[in-house]
Formats: C-alpha cells, sequence, structure tokens
C-alpha cells in the first residue's frame, strides 16, 4: 500500500468525515455501556451511576483512538512492507494499552487517591492490556477500511476523468481526419473539372467555399451537434460539385421523413458515406449509379435511422477491413471515412450508436446507422 503522501493523504487531513465516523463510534459506544448497565427500575440515580462509569472508563481509549487516524496515514504514506507493518501496529497496540492503564491510573489517583489508585491497578493490569490491544486493533482497522475506500474512489475518478479525456482526445482526432480527408478528395474533383471546363470550375469553386465554410464552422470541437437538416445541405452540394463531374451517370434518391431534419447528428456523419458511394459505387461504372439516401424516425426508441445505399458492385464483407488488395473485382470500401466513422461513433455515444454494413459482390452498398436522440 505505497502512496505519494503529496498525492493521497492531503485531502484526508483537510476532510472531517473520518472524525465524525470516529465520533460517531464513540458516542455509539458511549451509548451501549449505558444501557448494558443500567436497571431502569431503579431509578435516576442508578442510571447517572452509569453514565458516570461508563465516562470515567471509556474516555481514556477514546481519547487515545484519536491518535490513531494520523498514525495510520503516517504508516500508509511510507509504503513499509506487510511485516514491518504488523509489527509496528502489535507494538502500537501494546502501547495504547499501556497509555490506556496510565491515563486510568493518574484518574484514579486524582479521584480517589493512591490506595484506590493501586488496588484498581492490581486489578486491571492484564484486563487493560487486552482490550487495549482490541480495542487499537478496532480503531486502526476501521481507520485504515475507510482511508483505502476513500482512496479507491478517487483512484477511479482519476482512471475515469483519465479515460474521458483520452476519449475526447482521440475523438478530436478523428474529426481532424474527417475534415482534410473531405478537402482533399474535392479538391481533386475540382482539379479535375478545371480541365474538362473551366467555367463549370468557377461556379463550382463559389459553391465550394459555402461547403468549406461548414466544414470550418464544425470544427470549433469533437462534441459538436448540427442539424440533420444542415448536414443535408452540405451533401446535397456536395453531391451537385460531384455531378458536375460525373453528370447524367450519378442519380440521387432522397427519402427523407421531415420529422428527423431537426434531429442532431455529429457533423460530417453523412458526407463521407455519400463520398464513400459516389467513389466506389457510382464513379468505376460506365452506366452509373444511384444512391439512396434515407431518413427515419426508429419506431421502438425514437432514434435516428441513417441509410446511404448504393447499387454498385459492392465487395466481400471478409475484406472490409483489408485495405489492401482488390475484393470481388473492386477495392474494398475501408479508409479514413468508413473506420473513422466507426471509431468516432463508438467514443461520441459511449457504444450506444451502430454503424452496421451491409453489402456483397454485385449486391451493391448499404450502410445503416442508428443514433440516439
Amino acid at each position: 500500500m505505497s502512496d505519494n503522501p503529496a498525492t493521497s493523504s492531503t485531502p484526508d487531513r483537510t476532510d472531517w468525515t473520518p472524525w465524525l465516523v470516529y465520533a460517531a463510534g464513540c458516542l455509539l459506544s458511549w451509548l451501549l455501556y449505558v444501557l448494558a448497565g443500567t436497571e431502569f427500575q431503579r431509578g435516576l440515580w442508578q442510571l447517572l451511576e452509569v453514565v458516570y462509569q461508563a465516562t470515567l472508563q471509556l474516555w481514556p481509549a477514546m481519547a487515545l483512538g484519536a491518535i490513531v487516524l494520523p498514525w495510520v496515514r503516517w504508516l500508509q504514506g511510507r509504503g513499509l512492507g506487510t511485516a514491518t507493518a504488523v509489527a509496528l501496529h502489535v507494538a502500537c497496540a501494546l502501547l495504547f494499552g499501556a497509555l490506556w492503564q496510565a491515563l486510568d491510573f493518574t484518574t484514579s489517583l486524582l479521584l480517589f487517591g493512591a490506595d484506590h489508585a493501586f488496588a484498581v491497578f492490581a486489578q486491571t493490569l492484564l484486563w487493560r492490556a487486552i482490550w487495549g490491544a482490541v480495542v487499537y486493533t478496532a480503531i486502526a482497522t476501521g481507520f485504515t477500511a475507510l482511508i483505502e475506500a476513500r482512496r479507491a474512489r478517487r483512484a477511479a475518478l482519476a482512471a475515469a476523468q483519465a479515460e474521458s479525456a483520452l476519449a475526447q482526445a482521440e475523438l478530436a482526432a478523428i474529426t481532424g481526419k474527417l475534415n482534410p480527408h473531405f478537402l482533399f478528395n474535392t479538391l481533386n474533383t475540382l482539379i479535375a473539372l478545371t480541365r474538362k471546363d473551366p467555367h463549370a470550375a468557377e461556379a463550382a469553386l463559389m459553391r465550394f467555399a459555402g461547403m468549406l465554410r461548414y466544414v470550418l464552422d464544425t470544427k470549433r470541437s469533437a462534441a459538436d451537434r448540427v442539424a440533420l437538416a444542415d448536414e443535408v445541405d452540405f451533401v446535397r452540394d456536395y453531391l451537385a460539385l460531384e455531378s458536375l463531374r460525373l453528370g447524367a451517370r450519378l442519380q440521387v434518391d432522397w427519402q427523407l421523413d421531415p420529422a428527423t431534419l431537426q434531429d442532431e447528428i455529429p457533423p460530417l456523419s453523412l458526407q463521407p458515406l455519400v463520398e464513400n458511394s459516389v467513389l466506389h459505387g457510382v464513379a468505376p461504372q460506365l452506366r452509373g449509379g444511384c444512391i439512396r439516401i434515407v431518413s427515419e424516425r426508429n419506431g421502438m426508441n425514437q432514434g435516428l435511422d441513417l441509410t446511404v445505399a448504393d447499387d454498385g458492385p459492392g465487395c466481400d464483407p471478409a475484406r472490409l477491413a483489408d485495405p489492401g488488395e482488390p475484393a470481388g473485382g473492386q477495392a474494398p470500401r475501408t479508409g479514413i471515412g468508413l473506420n473513422a466513422l466507426k471509431r468516432r461513433f463508438a467514443l461520441d455515444y459511449d457504444g450506444r450508436a451502430r454503424l452496421r454494413v451491409h453489402t456483397a459482390p454485385g449486391a451493391g452498398f448499404r450502410v445503416d446507422l442508428w443514433i440516439p436522440q
């Protein structure tokens, strides 16, 4: 049990909880002593006598017990071995009994004289030694358990805070990857367009400027949320740019439930999936293809269901996590977009959001999202 005193013992010293617990234990012991020795039928004077005896007998142990708390803290802060700690506790238990006997003897000497004090000392020497060890053990064990429990709670809290900070840092890193990924691919599209149609490229650059503003505005925090309607507008602009390059080969089927348009989602959640369908499902095919974008209210849990699907060549599901060789004649659909979204949802929603992929060679590619609201 080795802890840095600077980090573990300081909060205990400024906290009154251990002292309040000890005071409550002392009061309970005193009350039990009084109740055990009281015969209520004998009247008030007998009750007062028992109260007097309880106070006289217990006050030395209670006073000495208050020293045990800082002693236990000191031992725990030293990081001693088990054998050394046990030996020190045994010595302190004997010392506790001796000091209890000394305080009891002094009290009797002052109140009743030397003869009475020596007589009581002779009668209670062994009993005081045994009870001193028992009481010390009980007090030391209680304080140790209390300190360890509070230390464990602080450690658990610190671990949870560190894990949360790590998750936020990773989430920010993922968001930082998604934004340049989108920008890089869109700029490639614009470069290709300038060679094919400079006038269309100029109009596309103006549209791209608005898209860039959306990306920069949503990069303030990894935990930002945007309305689905804003993300849809962003995706429409992106698809408009791609249609300048692909023309009639790019078809889009929008199936949006108006009741879901104000639902909140992380920014750039929909666009990477649409981009994935454009690059892998539509662009490689001479005949082009159709992308279907669906938003619905989940009837069971009131979450947001999103679907992005295309009728492209699809791929082997076993190759989704392998960015290497092609699967079924097509490149597997991995990369920053899909993988980052999976990790983002796992972090951002504590594992509650879901991302599922449905695909097979020749059967298209569909991604279903469920985002809690």
